[in-house]
């Protein structure tokens, strides 16, 4: 029989344990994933015991009490801390989410963080998200239009259509939704996503924009857009509470309108 062995530097093991001040009584334990490529060393978690009373509600709160009187050497991405800007995504207790929105007290027994599912790590809770942004670049999400010159006014735009909008504009960018995509883990290098597709079909939704043809010309192909096979792990993990998966299959809708 043949045997099949992990790389070395697959497995997580178990690292140190940080202890919470003497007297504290209402301790929660986080477990964080640790993993810095200078080394080395094989990936590991640490465990850190936060005494509650002297803690924020939120994930991040409990991070940053870490980070700040803990373990400074605990690397993630934070900045508003308001579900705004999508810095603080990570993999919290076995769901992608944003650590500033997420509640401890949501959480049941340990709170187990990770990077990203399926992104190379920069260090411990940083994922590379280079070819996320790339993707996201190549759909230009921007207003594109015939005219050679702006004009003098703004290009109006009725409430009817403004509103077709509406649960596509709020994208934060967070990778939650991509990276919660099987079809995503395995494809990539060629299949944008669910972020990438809901903000190509914000501008396609878009009455003033005048290019819709060349938008769908660019996603008619195999693995841009028909990696998707309708998962809805995307819907189900935005933490914004939008809809990757039907802004997808309105794509797939205008694709074979446009042939018949």
């Amino acid at each position: 029989m043949a045997e099949f062995k992990l790389p070395a530097n697959s497995i997580v093991m178990t690292g140190k344990t940080v202890k919470a001040p003497a007297g504290a009584t209402n301790i929660k334990k986080f477990i964080v994933y640790r993993y810095d490529p200078d080394t080395g060393e094989n990936p590991h978690t640490d465990t850190y015991e936060v005494d509650m009373d002297n803690c924020g509600p939120m994930v991040l709160d409990g991070l940053l009490k870490i980070k700040d009187e803990m373990d400074s050497t605990v690397a993630l991405r934070r900045s508003c801390r308001e579900g705004i800007c999508g810095s603080c995504s990570m993999n919290i207790d076995g769901r992608n989410t944003l650590a500033c929105t997420k509640a401890i007290d949501d959480i049941e027994g340990d709170v187990k963080i990770y990077p990203l599912p399926h992104q190379p790590v920069i260090k411990d809770l940083v994922s590379d998200l280079t070819n996320f942004y790339a993707q996201y670049a190549s759909v230009k999400p921007w207003m594109s239009t015939d005219a050679a010159v702006p004009p003098d006014r703004e290009r109006l735009q009725s409430k009817e259509d403004r509103e077709k909008l509406d649960g596509l504009y709020e994208c934060i960018l967070c990778a939650c939704c991509s990276t919660s995509c099987p079809s995503y883990w395995w494809n990539s290098d060629r299949y944008l996503g669910p972020a990438a597709l809901l903000n190509s079909y914000r501008w396609i939704a878009d009455s003033r924009d005048e290019n819709t043809g060349e938008r769908l010309d660019e996603l008619e192909d195999t693995f841009k857009l028909y990696r998707c096979h309708t998962i809805m792990s995307c819907t189900d993990s935005c933490p914004k509470g939008l809809n990757p998966a039907k802004s997808i299959a309105e794509i797939k809708r205008l694709m074979v309108k446009r042939k018949s």
